[in-house]
């Protein structure tokens, strides 16, 4: 089993950068990948970015060149580094991890395709304008 807790967030300007950080604990060797996912009042989940096990990130098209994701293997912390942070960004933001093989293609960023067992409760983002 593996565990998850999200941290950070909180509320900022537009155009303002925050963090948000989820701490894995448990069976984490048998993960493959993590990622972020956010889902908005009134949306669907959305993936944000993934990492998976080799190294290989994923990014959605309208975070790409303002998230970064990373991964801190000594603490098992998945961090997601956002800058240019826009109103729309405005979200509960959710890490994921998924126990059965993933290299992190396309499909990793929908999880109405690509099935992920574990999921934090979520930190809130939310952007001003």
């Amino acid at each position: 089993q593996v565990q998850l807790m999200e941290s950070g967030g909180g509320s900022v300007q537009a155009g303002g950068s925050l963090r948000v950080s989820c701490a894995a604990s448990g069976d984490t060797v048998s993960i493959y990948c993590m990622g972020w996912f956010r889902q908005a009042p009134g949306k669907e989940r959305e993936g944000v970015a993934i990492k998976a096990s080799d190294g290989t990130t994923r990014y959605a098209e309208s975070v790409k060149g303002r998230f970064t994701i990373s991964k801190d293997i000594t603490e098992n912390t998945l961090v997601l580094r956002m800058n240019l942070l826009k109103p729309e960004d405005t979200a509960m933001y959710y890490c994921a991890a998924r126990n059965s093989y993933c290299r992190g293609g396309p499909s990793s960023l929908d999880p109405r395709v690509f099935f992920y067992e574990h999921w934090g409760q979520g930190t809130q983002v939310t952007v001003f304008s």
